[in-house]
């Protein structure tokens, strides 16, 4: 088992150049105590509700021109009652953290739908529903926090759709930055404590978000922690814009994050020798919420894992002190989650070189 250096009892001080944190400031004390808790996919519950087109729709779009059906942003705005459900649901399985159901509330991501005019609807929605969760779920020694979902969008600024075109693009930098930051807007406005820039398969797209987020921070004077965490798309151990997990900590470090890592994609199992060469690379928390195993159509998760399967493949992470945050990703449910939060709760946090220097 890897050593842990002992916590210390000094409160945490802000790097060198860095504004404290305006928001979730108790968080880096939290992370040097215990790994903390992530909640599991929202999709995956959505699916358990079975819900149809005119659910999805609701009163407001009953007559909207488009199919709707699988546009789970929404659903904030039109079934408030079953966001807030999972929310509690995986908050009552020990999730610190619980993201804001907006992975595809971006402009890019919703002109699928050509529902573009909702993001600032959906964004500050969904905040407000994790907001309210969060609050009624705190208490005293166990605080809860709200982390803005920023997806990937389904656009790639570094690949070229068109075989017979490498130069070819269906989405700029400037686009993405702009929709990132009026999503990062909302979501801020909607009380959100964190961002979290997640399922990363672009390097230039995760560039777009954290430049928005450092202009957002400068227009508003707020600083928040920001989480990165990327998903490594094969065994060959690359994001599919073809960085390694170095390479991509290394394209990324410059923002600074709260913790830095993987989910999704290949599960805990295969998932494991990223993990571990980001947590000998890393000067912030490792973070690591995997899918259940890898995807089997015939199961009712679509994965094919059991929460004590994923729990006890997250509790050797933990165990070989590899990681400061796990929660989950696709197929996971609450009741992985309160398998990995039994697992880690005795667990101590990794820790890194120069973690608790005076600063």
């Amino acid at each position: 088992m890897t050593a842990t250096l002992a916590v210390p009892s000094a409160p945490s001080r802000p790097r060198p150049g860095l504004r404290p944190y305006t928001r979730a400031a108790a968080l880096p004390d939290l992370m040097r105590e215990r790994i903390l808790i992530l909640d599991g996919a929202m999709g995956t519950m959505i699916q358990r509700y079975k819900l149809d087109e005119a659910a999805y729709r609701g009163e407001r779009f009953a007559t909207f021109a488009h199919d709707v059906k699988g546009n789970n942003e929404l659903l904030s705005l039109t079934q408030p009652q079953i966001i807030r459900e999972i929310h509690d649901q995986y908050l009552a399985a020990g999730a610190d953290l619980i993201e804001t159901n907006t992975f595809g509330a971006t402009t890019v991501a919703q002109a699928d739908y050509h529902m573009e005019d909702l993001v600032d609807d959906m964004n500050r929605a969904s905040a407000r529903l994790a907001r309210e969760a969060c609050d009624a779920a705190s208490t005293p020694d166990k605080p809860r926090f709200v982390a803005g979902a920023i997806g990937p969008t389904p656009k790639t600024a570094s690949i070229s759709p068109d075989v017979n075109d490498p130069a070819a693009r269906n989405v700029d930098f400037d686009t993405l930055r702009d929709a990132y930051y009026d999503q990062a807007k909302a979501l801020l406005d909607g009380g959100v404590d964190v961002f979290l820039v997640e399922t990363i398969f672009d390097t230039l797209n995760a560039k777009a978000a954290l430049f928005a987020l450092d202009a957002l921070f400068e227009d508003t004077g707020e600083r928040l922690p920001i989480m990165i965490s990327g998903t490594v798309t094969d065994a060959s151990g690359r994001i599919l814009s073809g960085q390694t997990v170095e390479a991509f900590w290394n394209s990324l470090r410059h923002a600074r994050p709260f913790t830095f890592g993987l989910n999704c994609a290949l599960g805990a199992a295969l998932m494991r020798p990223y993990i571990a060469e980001l947590a000998k690379l890393c000067d912030c928390g490792v973070s690591c919420y995997p899918n259940a195993g890898l995807p089997n159509p015939m199961s009712e998760t679509g994965f094919d894992e059991t929460p004590d399967v994923t729990s006890g493949l997250v509790g050797e992470f933990a165990d070989s002190g590899l990681v400061n945050l796990a929660g989950g990703c696709c197929g996971t449910t609450p009741e992985h989650i309160a398998a990995i939060a039994a697992r880690l709760a005795q667990a101590r946090p990794r820790a890194w070189p120069g973690q608790y220097r005076e600063e």
